[in-house]
């Protein structure tokens, strides 16, 4: 059966309106930093989005609402295009700032017209927007505190909407209680939790818990001395684990351990999932260390963060024991909660600092990622427990006679024979596509770069990008090759929606040409 374009027509077309009030909301915060010339950029961006979105709602709105095929290329494709969307804003700021005509008016600094020239380049908009959409972080400005906050502000306003996903956004605000097809959005978007029997008031109840985890993050970093105006941008980064900065050297620019340790349980809150959250705002605070999931998060966030100290301090990367401690715990909690932010240089392009024995162990933390649930990519430490435990299991079935009864208890779940294939089979195509996707990447990126690039270092930016982490070796920038650019576009939007619904939308593009046979 093939996928209704009209279903898919219509949902792409309010995803993209939800999108074009993300741009109305920001004219507001360019006014109140004075950033005038900013705000004509914003609304001809939320004018073009919103023509675009609304002509496809209308032209569609008699559409059945989405079963599960639609709903999986409605959020790719809807994925895709809000890359592509989202960049107009980098785009005609860039040419306003550019073009200058009245320049006591924009009062713009001549480096700030430098550093937001990059965007001029099409490609370079689209690949700051896909990288904040999908909370990955890997940017193409060189030097972020010279960007006009207006862009500050839309860089961060996309990854906190991105962290929890822009089909969540659209099921709260433009779909109604009763409306049929929103769970099968919301799923598509890698999502199943519920936190109570109605779709839309679970969406409504992540948003109450989000926006409160993002005061408290602004609040610690208030307290730990971070400035208004950082503390804002990245508390919002920080729980989306999204991980843009105002800053080139991200966190680090601070050059504070108090700053750096208050990053750390910001980094952690966004790796939980949000039930778990809902359930410890209630006051059931054993959710901590009875779910599990984020018993898993706490274990394997210590044990790999003593891992990574250790090898640092074997290398003598660092000139103390603490220093040492507060790299390794720091940006291995930021490469598995996917965040991103930074606190050291890990490489400079062609130029080594963290030996192949650090960066790669950090890879194996960006592979993983947190909970399921959360605003963590990566593949998710349910799924990475279902294929250890699930490999384990089938080499015991070797040993099994053929008539004995058998399952799989993974945590509270107990799996009959037919329910723990179905999970450990779904759990191994994820694995193998995703592995599939970063060996294309990997190579793709070693064809156009330099050799000079120690291998290391092209597998972390590519791991990063997949598993919209944000850390980069120092290959990934304006200098790069366009391919390179493109191929970590696509490996941004394919790990944010885990794989599935792109092989979806490829499936159903193969089957309206008639390429099955």
């Amino acid at each position: 059966m093939r996928v209704d374009t009209h279903t898919v027509g219509r949902d792409v077309g309010r995803i993209v309106q939800a999108i074009s009030l993300m741009m109305v909301v920001s004219t507001v915060v360019a006014a109140v930093n004075g950033e005038f010339y900013a705000i004509p950029a914003f609304v001809v961006a939320a004018i073009v989005v919103a023509g675009i979105g609304t002509g496809l709602a209308r032209r569609y709105r008699e559409a059945d609402p989405p079963e599960k095929r639609e709903a999986m290329v409605t959020a790719a494709t809807a994925w895709a295009i809000i890359g592509v969307l989202g960049g107009l804003p980098f785009l005609f700021i860039a040419w306003t700032i550019q073009v200058d005509p009245f320049p006591v008016w924009t009062n713009t600094p001549s480096s700030i017209s430098s550093t937001t020239a990059v965007f001029l380049h099409p490609l370079d908009a689209v690949f700051e927007s896909t990288s904040g959409f999908t909370g990955t972080g890997l940017t193409m400005a060189a030097i972020e505190e010279q960007l006009p906050r207006s862009l500050h502000w839309w860089r961060s306003f996309i990854e906190w909407v991105g962290g929890v996903g822009v089909i969540v956004l659209t099921v709260a605000i433009l779909r109604r209680g009763g409306s049929s097809g929103s769970y099968t959005l919301y799923e598509s978007e890698a999502r199943s939790e519920k936190i109570h029997p109605s779709i839309v008031t679970t969406v409504q109840e992540i948003w109450k818990i989000f926006v409160g985890l993002t005061l408290g993050s602004i609040i610690l970093f208030l307290l730990a001395g971070m400035p208004l105006w950082d503390a804002i941008n990245h508390g919002m980064t920080g729980i989306s684990t999204g991980g843009f900065s105002v800053h080139a050297d991200s966190i680090g620019h601070y050059d504070s351990p108090l700053i750096e340790y208050a990053t750390v349980p910001i980094m952690v809150a966004g790796s939980i999932a949000f039930p778990v959250h809902y359930l410890m705002f209630r006051g059931e605070v054993r959710n901590l260390y009875t779910d599990l999931q984020t018993r898993w998060v706490f274990i394997w966030f210590t044990v790999g963060s003593l891992a990574l100290t250790a090898i640092l301090y074997a290398n003598g990367q660092y000139d103390t024991l603490e220093e040492t401690f507060r790299t390794g715990l720091f940006q291995f909690v930021s490469a598995t909660s996917n965040t991103g932010f930074g606190s050291v240089t890990i490489g400079g392009g062609t130029e080594q600092v963290w030996d192949a024995g650090a960066t790669l162990f950090a890879c194996l933390g960006m592979l993983t990622g947190a909970a399921a649930g959360s605003t963590v990519s990566g593949l998710k430490l349910i799924r990475v427990i279902t294929l250890v435990k699930g490999t384990v299991w089938q080499i015991q079935d070797v040993f099994q006679p053929q008539s004995a009864i058998r399952y799989l208890q993974i945590g509270e779940r107990r799996l009959n024979e037919q329910q723990a294939n179905s999970e450990y089979t779904e759990a191994t195509v994820v694995f193998v596509l995703w592995v599939t996707f970063l060996a294309i990447g990997v190579a793709v990126l070693l064809r156009v770069l330099s050799p000079a690039h120690p291998l290391e270092y092209v597998i972390f930016d590519v791991m990063s990008a997949q598993s919209n982490v944000g850390l980069d070796s120092g290959i990934t920038g304006p200098d790069m090759p366009d391919t390179a650019k493109a191929m970590l576009i696509i490996n941004m939007w394919v790990g944010r929606l885990e794989i599935i619904p792109i092989a979806v939308l490829i499936g159903s593009i193969l089957q309206r040409l008639n390429l099955y046979r």
